[in-house]
């Protein structure tokens, strides 16, 4: 009781109830104190089923633009460019992205859920396995053609049209997700029940992982990066445009 009756008191002196000019600084200065005290006391709030799945994609979404990056590397010096950091890429690429977020989450989580509501939703779910699949063709292809110390004149047509096809195939497929089906799979759930998915999808990431899944997978795809080039964000901001 003592300590709200002096927090109460704090807050009135704060806005200026009785209290003088010259003492506001001190006040003020007390009371950030106090704000700063109840923060750190504060547990971090937790991370939803929703926003798992979407940052989720961001992850992707990087390795994606890692191949998307390599393209013109391919096509004008393939020599140039690190087999092994690509190797690396699609290996996160088949445990992170497929194996974990589209085996483990969408396909038996959310697609089937999303089907059931029928109509063009049952339709979605369809055509997004069938691209799964494929992808996992695809990341299967890349593998066996980064596993050499350099990437052959040969390969280096190939694989640049397959991360061309890849990227767009992805950008529209995940853009899906995230638009329609995502928010149409909540819709089934209330926040009690959302809660209790997220807590599920939380130990499905511990026994895949060990850990934090995302976070070693963040990390890992920004090492990548780092590696060929891609690491400094500000060489993608674009020069003005012209003067119409």
């Amino acid at each position: 009781m003592q300590g709200d009756w002096s927090r109460r008191k704090l807050l009135r002196d704060f806005f200026g109830i009785g209290v003088a000019v010259a003492g506001v600084p001190l006040v003020a200065e007390a009371f950030q104190t106090e704000l700063a005290s109840a923060k750190g006391n504060e547990k971090e709030p937790e991370v939803t089923a929703t926003e798992d799945l979407m940052r989720e994609h961001g992850v992707i979404r990087r390795a994606l633009l890692v191949y998307f990056e390599s393209i013109p590397k391919l096509r004008q010096s393939p020599s140039s460019l690190d087999p092994a950091a690509l190797h690396r890429t699609a290996e996160l690429f088949r445990t992170f992205g497929e194996d974990y977020h589209e085996r483990m989450l969408e396909e038996q989580h959310i697609f089937p859920m999303v089907r059931k509501q029928g109509g063009e939703l049952q339709k979605y779910a369809d055509i997004l396995i069938a691209q799964h699949n494929r992808g996992r063709e695809i990341t299967d292809y890349v593998l066996a053609v980064t596993n050499w110390p350099k990437i052959s004149a040969a390969h280096a047509e190939p694989l640049a049209t397959v991360f061309d096809r890849f990227v767009l195939m992805y950008a529209n497929h995940a853009a899906r997700e995230d638009t329609i089906v995502f928010p149409a799979w909540k819709k089934n759930f209330s926040n009690m029940q959302l809660d209790e998915i997220s807590d599920q999808f939380e130990d499905i990431e511990q026994k895949m992982f060990g850990k934090d899944g995302f976070e070693d997978a963040e990390k890992k795809i920004a090492n990548v990066e780092i590696a060929l080039g891609f690491g400094d964000l500000a060489q993608f901001t674009p020069p003005p445009p012209p003067k119409p």
